[in-house]
């Protein structure tokens, strides 16, 4: 098949774990085969805005909502479904699509399901060890489920397990060539000779990390650290607030797209354990300690934190949804390691070991196979 003009669909969204992967994927793609095009079909929210608007990429939001267990909430999200379902079956006659790589999330579900039954080869990313409920619900219609841990097989029904990738979970491609330590932390307005302690809930925030960080920080010696921390856009005033009250000098930004820079002059982290988040530390060799997201019922970001805390890299510490005794559980944890650089040195180099540099790639190859390029 001749790979000119071929159109690649990236479906999903909602967060940056989900969009960033995706972006990785695309940047390969377009790099192994220089004609192609690639369309996300996103959801309304800013943050998708925010960050595809940052890409060369085209992006179309789609009116997809999340489900919500109400009758009215049903009601919505089936009025939305059929209302995407006609929107992907127009951009499917526009753009001929040759295959579509899902993200994960809601914003998926409609168009994978759809361009499958179309016969446009389908595969799914699934970087995350428990498979997502959108995922689980789409491995049947897909060729190929691309995942990041090889214990991810032990959660899919056994009919589905031969369609498994272990590929890694793509990162952005500036993570792959990152700046020097001196270049970051001058864009960031940090001084490159102090050690950097990064706190973040990704692209979202989360307000019981932050909470308890700042809780704990205004308790413990931070001699030869400096402080920044990324809240989410939704959280950064409260944070800057609670700094100032405590007299702490911390760098507090709501979102960057730079994570290079980020992880570039990251000594130590502290940060929800999202799969994203999870393989970013991973190939930046960043040690971290990790509060997993408590809200889901599967505790899936609890499985990808045991996966780098198993092999060394990370620190588990469960978010039990109260500043205070968050804080007195990190206390413990974060005090040795702001000032033991020889275990912070051997996590890093863990850290480093369990990364896949070469994920975006392997996912590009199965989209270009699925789509028949170099037959």
């Amino acid at each position: 098949m001749s790979s000119q003009s071929q159109t690649y669909f990236f479906a999903g969204g909602g967060t940056g774990g989900h969009l960033y992967p995706g972006i990785a994927v695309a940047s390969a793609l377009v790099r192994k085969q220089p004609d192609a095009k690639c369309v996300f079909l996103c959801t309304q929210r800013e943050i998708d805005r925010t960050i595809l608007s940052a890409t060369p990429f085209e992006f179309v939001p789609q009116p997809i909502v999340p489900p919500v267990r109400t009758v009215n909430g049903l009601l919505k999200f089936w009025t939305h479904w059929r209302e995407t379902k006609d929107l992907n079956r127009k951009l499917r006659r526009e753009h001929r699509p040759v295959a579509v790589l899902g993200l994960g999330g809601y914003a998926a579900g409609v168009a994978v399901r759809y361009l499958a039954s179309r016969k446009i080869p389908a595969a799914i990313l699934n970087p995350d060890v428990i498979p997502g409920r959108a995922n689980h619900f789409l491995m049947r219609y897909v060729r190929a489920v691309c995942c990041q841990f090889e214990e991810t097989v032990h959660h899919l029904p056994a009919n589905q397990r031969s369609k498994v990738k272990i590929t890694g979970c793509p990162v952005r491609p500036e993570l792959l060539t990152p700046p020097t330590r001196e270049e970051a932390a001058a864009r960031l307005g940090l001084d490159p000779l102090l050690n950097t302690l990064v706190i973040t809930g990704a692209s979202q925030g989360a307000a019981t990390l932050n909470d308890a960080a700042v809780n704990l920080l205004s308790s413990v010696s931070l001699q030869g650290w400096q402080i920044l921390h990324l809240t989410g856009k939704e959280h950064a005033a409260q944070v800057r607030a609670q700094y100032r009250e405590n007299s702490i000098p911390a760098l507090v930004i709501d979102f960057t797209p730079a994570m290079a820079d980020v992880w570039a002059v990251a000594n130590l982290a502290v940060c929800r354990s999202g799969a994203s988040t999870v393989a970013e530390l991973a190939v930046c060799g960043v040690p971290s300690i990790l509060f997993p997201y408590p809200f889901h019922k599967d505790m899936h970001q609890r499985a990808n934190a045991k996966v780098l805390a198993d092999g060394g890299a990370a620190v588990i510490i469960d978010d039990v949804k109260d500043a205070a005794k968050n804080a007195a559980a990190l206390k413990p944890v974060i005090e040795p390691l702001l000032y033991d650089a020889n275990r912070r040195h051997a996590m890093s180099t863990a850290a480093r070991i369990l990364g896949r540099r070469d994920a975006a790639d392997a996912v590009a190859e199965t989209m270009m196979q699925m789509a028949g390029v170099g037959r």
